[in-house]
Order: C-alpha cells, then structure tokens, then sequence
C-alpha cells in the first residue's frame, strides 16, 4: 500500500483546440520542470504541462486560439537572455481564495499557435506572475506574428 502513495498525481487540464501542433510539441518539451518553486506534475491531455498542487495548479495549453485586437491589458516579458514573449492578462475577481489571491488567466499576444496560462487564486496569493519570464524561451518556440501596442 505505501508504494500507491508515492505515484504522481496528475492534474486535469483540457486539451486546446490546436494542440495536435507540432510546434505544441516543441513547446512542451522545452518548458521547466520547476517553476516558481512548484515541481512539474504529469497531465491529462497533449500540449498541456502543470505545476503546483494537482487541485489547484499553474495550467499550461499550447493551442488555444490566438487572440484578436484587445483591450486588455498586455505586457511584454522578457527574459535575461533577451527573449521577449507579449502576454495578455485577464483576471477573474468572480474567483478567489481564503487568502486573497484571484484567478489569473495570461494569454500569448501575437503568437501562433498560442498559448494559454491559468494561474489559480490558491497560487497568486503567495506568488507574483513573475514565473512568466521562465516560461519564455519554450513559448519563444512559437511564432510570433504581433506584438503588444
């Protein structure tokens, strides 16, 4: 019975539209084992990647429709090697945590296939969305197509 404790959970994350890719794939394989101090969990569905807690991670899908023109806000991010990935935020008040913290969803701007990052309310209480920069050089796989205003 013990050795049922030590397997991996594996967070539920559904599957984008576009995520049979292959630049998916690319994205995928390129992305760190570690982010923010949460260890990588396995997933449920291809182009997918998750860190945290099963019950409530940092969700990754790689092809999710790209966005049009937007009003929301939209942040470039780039990291110490130079490589630049523009973000579009949206938060969710309606969704929050005991501590404070609400669901953030982060989208690529201007990349193609996009990709999509669901950080929940249970995450963003103790953290920033500073672990973005980390997520850079495997989203830098997809092609980029726009930029942020």
């Amino acid at each position: 019975m013990a050795a049922l404790g030590a397997c991996a959970s594996t967070a539920d994350v559904e599957v984008a539209p576009n995520a049979a890719d292959p630049v998916c794939a690319s994205v995928v394989l390129a992305l760190p084992q570690e982010l923010a101090d949460l260890p990588r969990l396995e997933t449920s569905s291809q182009g997918t990647a998750a860190w945290g807690d099963a019950s409530a991670p940092v969700a990754l899908r790689c092809g999710v429709e790209p966005l049009p023109p937007t009003t929301d806000p939209c942040v470039t991010v780039t990291d110490p090697s130079g490589v630049r990935v523009d973000w579009v935020a949206v938060e969710d008040p309606s969704q929050t945590s005991a501590s404070g913290g609400t669901l953030w969803t982060f989208t690529t701007y201007g990349r193609e296939p996009a990709v999509e990052v669901v950080v929940p309310p249970e995450v963003t209480a103790g953290r920033s969305a500073s672990f973005l920069v980390d997520l850079g050089p495997a989203v830098a796989e997809t092609e980029q197509v726009r930029e942020c205003l």
